[in-house]
This record gives C-alpha cells, sequence and structure tokens, in this order.
C-alpha cells in the first residue's frame, strides 16, 4: 500500500466527513477511515470528485496510506471513544508521528493523553475546532495546542482550511499541552452567555416593548448593521422572521421552551470556580438552560404572584429598543471580558503562555461567537498586553459608561415586568463589584471569623488578625 495522503482523518460524522472535504478542496491528499466502513465508502461515492481521498478499511490501512511524519485527525465522540481510539492507533505510530483530536474534549484529558503519548515520542495536538458543520466545510476557527514542534508540520495544513479575515488565518498555536482545548471550552462559554443575552433582549422586546417576533427581526437585522454585528445577532434575526410552516405561526413560538446543553459551558463554569475566576455571566447562563429544562418545578410555581405590568406604547417602544441595545452591547463586552480574564488565569495556573490578542484573531471568523468587534479587542490587547481586564481599556470603558443609564434602566424594567434577566443582572452586578470602592465581603470574613475563628486583615496595618467575639471582643494577632 503506497503512502500518498498528507492527512487521514478517522471517524465521519459530519465534523470529520466535513473536515476531510475541506481538506481535499484545499488540495491535500486525505485518508479516510471509520470504524463502520460503510460511512468511508458513502464519503468517497458522494463527494469523492472534491478532491483525493483514499479509504483505509482497517486501523493499520488506514495508518499505512499516510506519509511521515503521519499525521492522523481523530474526530469522535470525547471521553471514553476517544481513549479507545487512541489506544487502537498509537501501536501502528511511530516517534514523530502527529495526532490531532479535534473534537470536544475536556482539556484535562488531553493533558493527560499529551503527556502519555510524549512518552512513547508521538505529539498529541489537542485543538478546538468552532463553526459547526458548516465551519469545517467552508473553514472554521482552529485552536490547536501541543507542542511547537508539532505545530511546525500541521500548523501550515491547519491554517490553510481555517476561516480567513483580511488576509490572516483564524488558526494559531495556542500553548502547549491542553491549551487549545482550554481556549475552546472557554469560547463554548463566552457562546452560552452571548446566546442568553440575546434572548434576554429578545424576551424584553416582546414582553415588555410588546413587539412581535416579525418586528424583533427587523430590530435584530439593524442592531447587526452596527457594532452588534456578529453570528448571532445575524442568525437570531433569521429564526424571528421564520414561520412555522405547519401552523402559520411565528417558529419562535412553536419551539419548545428547554434548551439543551453539551456540557461545555457546564465545564467552563466547574473550571473557573477551580482557578478562582468569576465568571457570572457564563454561570447564569448555564443556570438559565438548567432551570429551562425543569419543567415539573416550572409548573409547580407557576401560580406564584408576579407584576402584570402593559406593554409601552409606539414611541416608548422605540426608545427602549435602543436601551436595551446598549444594555446587549454593554453586558456581551463583560461577559467577553469574564472569558478572557479566565483565559489569562488558566495560563498562569498551567504554564501557558496564550496570547490573548492571537485569541481574539482566530475567532474573527469561523466561529459561533465571530464578531465585528472581535477586532478591537485584539487592538485592546495589541496596545497593552498586559491589560487586567477588557473593561480597563479606555474605548470599552468610554462604551460601557455610554451605555450604562439603558443598562440600569433595562434591568430595572425587567424586574418591575416579571421578566428574567438573569444575564444583564449579572453582568451589571459584575460592572458594578469591579468599581466599587469598597465591597460587603468585609461583613462575610467578620462572620466568618465569628463563627470559625478564620481571621481577617485590617486596612490600616499589616498582619492577619482574630477576634476572641466570645472573651469580649479582644483581638489578637494571629
Amino acid at each position: 500500500m503506497t503512502s500518498t495522503a498528507q492527512i487521514g482523518v478517522t471517524g465521519l460524522a459530519v465534523m470529520g466527513r466535513n473536515l476531510a472535504r475541506n481538506f481535499a478542496r484545499n488540495g491535500y491528499t486525505v485518508a479516510v477511515h471509520n470504524r463502520t466502513a460503510a460511512r468511508t465508502h458513502d464519503l468517497i461515492d458522494n463527494f469523492g470528485h472534491e478532491g483525493r481521498f483514499v479509504p483505509g478499511e482497517t486501523a493499520a490501512d488506514f495508518v499505512a496510506l499516510l506519509e511521515r511524519p503521519r499525521i492522523l485527525l481523530v474526530m469522535v465522540k470525547a471521553g471514553e471513544p476517544t481513549d479507545e481510539v487512541i489506544n487502537e492507533f498509537a501501536p501502528l505510530l511511530q516517534e514523530g508521528d502527529i495526532v490531532i483530536d479535534g473534537g470536544n474534549a475536556h482539556f484535562a484529558d488531553t493533558r493527560r493523553r499529551e503527556a502519555a503519548l510524549r512518552q512513547r515520542g508521538i505529539h498529541f495536538v489537542g485543538t478546538g475546532v468552532s463553526g459547526g458543520e458548516e465551519g469545517a466545510l467552508h473553514g472554521p476557527s482552529i485552536m490547536p495546542g501541543g507542542s511547537a514542534q508539532a505545530y511546525q508540520s500541521v500548523g501550515p495544513m491547519l491554517e490553510r482550511i481555517s476561516a480567513q479575515v483580511d488576509g490572516e488565518p483564524c488558526c494559531s498555536h495556542i500553548g502547549p499541552d491542553g491549551a487549545g482545548h482550554f481556549v475552546k471550552m472557554v469560547h463554548n462559554g463566552i457562546e452560552y452567555a452571548d446566546m442568553q443575552l440575546i434572548a434576554e433582549a429578545y424576551d424584553l422586546l416582546r414582553g415588555v416593548a410588546g413587539l412581535d417576533p416579525g418586528q424583533i427581526a427587523d430590530t435584530f437585522r439593524r442592531w447587526n448593521a452596527g457594532r452588534l454585528d456578529s453570528y448571532l445577532i445575524q442568525i437570531t434575526a433569521e429564526i424571528l422572521a421564520h414561520s412555522d410552516a405547519a401552523t402559520g405561526r411565528p417558529f419562535v413560538d412553536i419551539v419548545a421552551d428547554q434548551a439543551e446543553q453539551k456540557g461545555t459551558g457546564r465545564w467552563t463554569v466547574q473550571t473557573a470556580l477551580d482557578l478562582g475566576v468569576p465568571v457570572p455571566g457564563i454561570a447564569e447562563a448555564v443556570f438559565a438552560r438548567s432551570l429551562s429544562g425543569h419543567t415539573d418545578l416550572r409548573a409547580a410555581a407557576r401560580p406564584l404572584p408576579g407584576p402584570n405590568a402593559a406593554t409601552l406604547d409606539a414611541q416608548e417602544a422605540a426608545r427602549f429598543a435602543d436601551q436595551v441595545e446598549h444594555a446587549l452591547y454593554a453586558s456581551k463586552i463583560v461577559s467577553y471580558a469574564q472569558g478572557w480574564n479566565m483565559i489569562q488565569a488558566g495560563g498562569a495556573t498551567y504554564g501557558w503562555d496564550i496570547d490573548l490578542g492571537t485569541v481574539a484573531t482566530i475567532w474573527r471568523g469561523g466561529c459561533i461567537i465571530r464578531a465585528a468587534f472581535l477586532d478591537r479587542i485584539r487592538g485592546a490587547y495589541a496596545a497593552d498586553s498586559t491589560l487586567p481586564t477588557l473593561l480597563a481599556d479606555t474605548r470599552f470603558a468610554q462604551e460601557i459608561g455610554d451605555a450604562e443609564a439603558s443598562w440600569r434602566t433595562v434591568v430595572s424594567a425587567a424586574a418591575q415586568h416579571g421578566i428574567p434577566a438573569p444575564g444583564f443582572s449579572a453582568g451589571l452586578a459584575y460592572y458594578d463589584a469591579l468599581r466599587a470602592e469598597r465591597l460587603p465581603a468585609a461583613l462575610i470574613q467578620a462572620q466568618r471569623d465569628y463563627f470559625g475563628a478564620h481571621t481577617y486583615r485590617r486596612t490600616d496595618r499589616e498582619g492577619t488578625f482574630h477576634t476572641l467575639w466570645s472573651e469580649g471582643g479582644k483581638e489578637v494577632e494571629a
């Protein structure tokens, strides 16, 4: 069997199949393999005209088709299935060969796999891929981790098939071992927050402004022509304008209000807790999805009292829609800032030197959260790579300042009308907590000292102290 393929793809479900087609369309000879051979033959029968594919019936046949150093892209379900595929192929590989995992793996699993394969002289490149099935075919955002040496081999290929914005590939080496999958995880967390904020904006425009889905679609189209220009705003307008063929009703009204999740948002929140990084915007989005699925709990609580506020007149509705745009933009900046803080903390904890501006660069195209303002995030970190938070960037700070009054009005209106807006509310609370001169955390720490002798620090002198609460309140140095 002649070794002619520059890359091999095993796992030919939708994402794997489309990435294989993307490589072939870009001039690479692609070896293809699937545990169920019928999928391999189906790909070649239907898409063989798009480029050069060579099928591998067995794992050994598949590996034999690859040129050295062999580059093997694994596109199977995360978790045990990925381990099973790695264990199947690793004995067939040689020193210097490269395994790419393009699935939604947990970064901790990626670190484990990278270390194990490194002991065998095999490079493991945990790679985040965002953009869904269309992105996989036409150009996704790609976040590869692993060694710099491995990236020298796989980088040009991945950059070539990635989305391109202003002549730049939406792909760059993120950092060692699990860095790529970590950044992809945070991307998905931000995606959860972004989608929740958009959903809250829709709910407020409908419940407070009294707009119907078609009118809200027009509003979102107008927003998409401005600073909120993004993929998610664009598709939201299309969804809201769509009518159900069977009933003629707005499509959004016939979809069950139970948002599902695959787990990456939950991983983001869990990891943020481990790192001690506050990401309330992402957390509230995860909890909102979870709550939506608790239909029995929601049904039991539905009779609870709440306001019956009237909707606004046309002039008030137009003004309120503008305020919602301000609130959405400000909350979006805050959520992205939380994500970048988490990437910064992850890099410091795990020894990854992640370029925060580069992350913004590769998210400008291909991925689900692609948005025009990512170019400005890149610019902010290019101007100051040590920014403690995006909110400290002069331009973003000014924009949030301009939006602040509207943001507060919208959050107040949500409470007054009984419309849940946890994303907007959490974003504003985070903003206010950062800017506060003092936080009530002082009282919490005093409580901890009272019931658990957990000590405290003072504002007026160095040291750690404890008050003997049962002995007349005498203070001692701990």
